[in-house]
């Protein structure tokens, strides 16, 4: 089964580029940053997003995985 990741980047993202992130969950936080969270199918697809959120410049702050098994 697929886990779960948190990706915190800089910024406030517009929700319209949520479809850019495989389907993650898009959430704007009050210290001006924004959660990307969601199952994330494989190393692969982490690896897509995170380039993704790379090539359009956009500042990572974290990444956290949580097994489905501690969920």
């Amino acid at each position: 089964m697929p886990d779960i990741y948190y990706i915190r980047i800089r910024g406030h993202l517009d929700p319209d580029w949520a479809a850019e992130f495989d389907g993650l969950n898009l959430r704007h936080l009050e210290d001006g940053t924004t959660l990307l969270h969601g199952q994330v199918a494989d190393q692969a697809a982490l690896h897509g997003i995170l380039t993704r959120i790379r090539d359009l410049g956009l500042p990572l702050l974290s990444v956290q995985q949580q097994n489905n098994d501690e969920a």
